[in-house]
């Protein structure tokens, strides 16, 4: 199945490459806030959000004048903060997460954004022994993005995971994404 999703990726990609009016390329970063949906283990009370952060490249492949696809290639933090009476644990989980986004433009800087993200899991940091993450993730993204000028922009996307981040427990990641970046 994760083979299946990268070749697709790269036969949109190839093919979007083909028929593009024009293509930039960036960087960007940002703040994450990450949870957890779903069960909380037994030995927890409750659970939080985390603040993390996210970092990596971005495309733009303008296709239409008011159409353009958006892949990118992330480094992103996720998890969440988990409680009991006597002590607080944080779970982090790293991903290399690879939104491909269809980007609408509502006018000349702002733009509705929306697709799929496959992450994959490149490391785990935690202080206590929960449940070990699954390597694969399936979200759908969608946001706002906002050009400041021709080559700065701001984004704010929101990240629901469609699989398990974990392999025993019924946890789906969710996160709240704010970036800045630049296109060159």
């Amino acid at each position: 199945m994760k083979k299946l999703i990268l070749v697709a990726i790269m036969l949109l990609s190839i093919t979007t490459v083909v028929q593009a009016q024009s293509i930039r390329f960036g960087i960007k970063g940002g703040v994450n806030f990450a949870n957890q949906n779903g069960d909380t283990p037994p030995a927890f009370d409750s659970k939080e959000s985390i603040t993390s952060y996210h970092a990596g490249l971005v495309s733009e492949i303008k296709l239409f004048e008011n159409f353009a696809i958006q892949p990118e290639l992330l480094y992103s933090t996720q998890g969440a903060s988990y409680k009991n009476v006597d002590e607080e644990f944080k779970k982090e989980l790293g991903y290399l997460s690879i939104p491909v986004l269809a980007k609408f433009y509502l006018s000349k800087s702002l733009s509705l954004e929306l697709g799929p993200q496959a992450s994959f899991l490149m490391n785990q940091r935690k202080n206590v022994d929960l449940n070990d993450a699954k390597t694969f993730e399936f979200a759908a993204v969608g946001g706002l993005g906002l050009n400041i000028t021709k080559n700065l922009f701001v984004q704010a996307h929101y990240a629901l995971g469609l699989t398990e981040a974990s392999k025993d427990a019924d946890i789906k990641n969710s996160t709240i994404q704010l970036s800045a970046g630049i296109m060159f």
